[in-house]
């Protein structure tokens, strides 16, 4: 392939293992499969351009004389890259290792954002036009194809090699993520993308209150909603790296809108914590998940969102709102909850204040 096909193909593979990878973080249903396969046949791809691409400057890699500042710049590039499809391989292969209180995956997240920037400032800065002669001729399209539908063998024989193995990676779900604490009540880990830390809340001075697009305001005590006894069987799984199966037990969220009536132009929910953290659900989809007091036979622990955490099956683990005290009703989206994300954590709750 010409130097600048090369080149334009590895951006165009970067951007899809990026896009891909940023969708897979709100993938968790089984059919959302092939999210995560693209994203997987696009490191393939990256993997498969990339070693061309260093045949083509070995021999003045291995001279350093011959080096000059883009050389350098591009070893840099290079070392990013190696890292993030090391990495993503090592952990979808079944890998566990931590480094600085992040696992693989983190570590994976992190460096693709990092590549993703370094690509863009490339562009910017340097990229080329392609020309007509770089994309003619057969060989040149003979050798795209060859890349491109060899990393969509590749993966499928990736995924058959580790089950013909039986190796720790065919053991994960779909999304990658590794089993953990299924059916022991609150011992299945804690760890959370958002790091609110709020102080423990009182159940008997906490009240949930519900508004918005609805006829009649409610509040709701915790006696209540434990009453109600709703139970749910729902796969949490986080995009730390791990899911974990139970039976939680709470109120369905529809029972709720019922008693307090919608407007006819209800259309979401909003479920808002204690930190400002919030997040919200198509309204159908809102009806038929729950509101959870316990998990198991055991009242949800503080760490895992006591009194009330959503529970929102196919949905990944820091879309589940902990420690829900308001529900929102609305007629539009809700743009702001995904900045939630990043500032929940700085206001006086979220800091344990």
């Amino acid at each position: 392939m010409s130097p600048r096909l090369t080149d334009w193909s590895l951006a165009i593979a970067a951007a899809l293992a990026f896009m891909t990878g940023i969708i897979s973080l709100l993938s968790g249903l089984p059919q959302e499969w092939f999210i995560f396969a693209l994203h997987g046949i696009a490191g393939i791809w990256l993997l498969l351009l990339l070693w061309g691409k260093l045949r083509r400057v070995w021999s003045r890699l291995i001279h350093p004389r011959r080096w000059d500042r883009r050389t350098v710049y591009g070893l840099l590039a290079l070392l990013f890259v190696t890292l993030a499809l090391g990495s993503g391989i090592w952990w979808a292969g079944g890998g566990e290792w931590y480094f600085a209180g992040l696992n693989l995956l983190n570590w994976h997240i992190g460096l693709g954002f990092v590549i993703t920037a370094v690509i863009v400032f490339h562009l910017l800065a340097r990229a080329k036009r392609l020309r007509k002669r770089d994309i003619a001729g057969r060989r040149q399209v003979l050798q795209l194809g060859a890349l491109l539908f060899g990393s969509m063998a590749l993966w499928p024989g990736q995924q058959l090699t580790e089950r013909a193995l039986n190796l720790p990676g065919a053991r994960r779900r779909f999304t990658g993520s590794h089993e953990s604490g299924s059916y022991a009540g609150n011992a299945f880990p804690t760890s959370s993308w958002v790091a609110d830390q709020p102080r423990p809340i009182d159940a008997h001075t906490w009240r949930l209150s519900l508004g918005g697009t609805v006829n009649t305001p409610r509040v709701f005590s915790y006696n209540e909603l434990v009453a109600a006894g709703d139970l749910l069987e729902s796969t949490l799984d986080c995009t730390g790296g791990f899911y974990s199966i139970q039976r939680w037990k709470g109120i369905r969220i529809g029972r709720l809108l019922d008693q307090a009536g919608l407007h006819t132009d209800a259309r979401y929910v909003s479920f808002i914590s204690v930190t400002s953290y919030r997040w919200s659900l198509p309204l159908e989809e809102a009806r038929t998940a729950l509101l959870a007091t316990h998990i198991g036979l055991e009242p949800l622990s503080h760490e895992h969102g006591f009194p009330l955490r959503l529970v929102a099956p196919g949905r990944r683990g820091f879309e589940w709102v902990k420690w829900v005290t308001r529900i929102e009703v609305l007629a539009e989206p809700d743009p702001g909850q995904v900045l939630s994300i990043f500032t929940s954590s700085f206001t006086d709750a979220g800091r344990g204040k």
